[in-house]
């Protein structure tokens, strides 16, 4: 089978399968993929058609993505904790052309991995954190404790430390990215000891801390969109255009130059795939966020893997 759709598919639409783990609607990575395949319908029209599925559990992963890849040439992985699904699938339908936004390195010749690199700009995100805060005292709150959420983690404090060796960090996980109640709870935990700044990487979890932080007169770092104007909640925003990145695959894939293999985007690869955006920046905040961007695409400042 050609690799690109244009060629296998030239008599009707293209077929493409798009997994969405959590929910559309969380404001957050899933969000941001879900527009992302809006805008490829949008783009391709009837040349391509498009099944999602979303809100789907671990255990159920691998069936959902043997649903799709039973009917779709193209199957996209839209987060990283189903990366492990995918590759176990993509064994079984070598035909098939497979993506994971938000993996790690892997190696099979039928799979796309691309790493956002949310590490790195989370490294921003403390440091424009600590800037912003008015206690001295930040907080971070993350899902399931795998290697990508705990980096980032750990890369928001060192960030916050970069600005200020001084500034608190209070770092948590829910071990779940849309448990409310456990988001709500660990932000409120951090707010007790003076963090005034929150950051997450959550689904529907959000949710929770944007209660602790609205019933407490906090704020927070918002994720993947920016949406600054729309809630005075949120001060700021990191980009990590999961939308921008499935696009990406859909695009290669119709142009015929989709390839397998491990592809990172982040910083290097521009503002739609990852950026720091303040929405009422001072201009000393601007030139640090502008500094430390380049440093870090240059290789100055090193994070952890995304």
């Amino acid at each position: 089978m050609p690799n690109g759709g244009q060629t296998a598919w030239a008599d009707g639409p293209v077929p493409i399968g798009v997994l969405i783990p959590g929910s559309k609607t969380d404001k957050g990575w899933m969000e941001s993929a879900y527009d992302g395949m809006l805008e490829s319908e949008a783009k391709y029209g009837n040349r391509i058609k498009v099944t999602y599925i979303e809100n789907v559990a671990m255990g159920d992963m691998e069936q959902a993505l043997t649903t799709l890849a039973a009917k779709n040439p193209l199957v996209i992985a839209a987060a990283g904790q189903a990366e492990a699904a995918t590759l176990k699938v993509a064994k079984r339908f070598g035909h098939v052309k497979f993506a994971v936004v938000g993996g790690a390195r892997a190696d099979a010749n039928n799979v796309s991995i691309y790493d956002v690199r949310q590490a790195e700009i989370a490294y921003v995100a403390g440091a424009a954190a600590a800037m912003l805060s008015k206690h001295g005292a930040v907080s971070y709150v993350g899902g399931m404790q795998i290697p990508a959420i705990v980096n980032a983690g750990k890369e928001f404090g060192l960030g916050a430390r970069s600005v200020n060796p001084d500034i608190k960090y209070f770092e948590s996980y829910t071990g779940n990215f849309d448990d409310v109640a456990k988001a709500k709870e660990a932000t409120l935990a951090a707010i007790a000891q003076g963090a005034d700044i929150h950051y997450n990487i959550l689904n529907l979890g959000v949710r929770g801390m944007e209660q602790a932080a609205r019933e407490k007169g906090t704020h927070m770092i918002g994720s993947y969109s920016n949406r600054c104007g729309t809630d005075p909640l949120y001060i700021a925003y990191s980009i990590t255009g999961t939308g921008y990145i499935l696009s990406y695959a859909i695009d290669q894939f119709v142009a015929g130059t989709w390839e397998a293999g491990f592809k990172p985007f982040g910083l290097m690869a521009g503002p739609k795939a990852s950026n720091m955006v303040v929405c009422q920046p001072t201009p000393s905040i601007t030139a640090k966020i502008d500094e430390i961007k380049k440093d870090l695409i240059a290789g100055k400042i090193q994070t952890l893997g995304s």
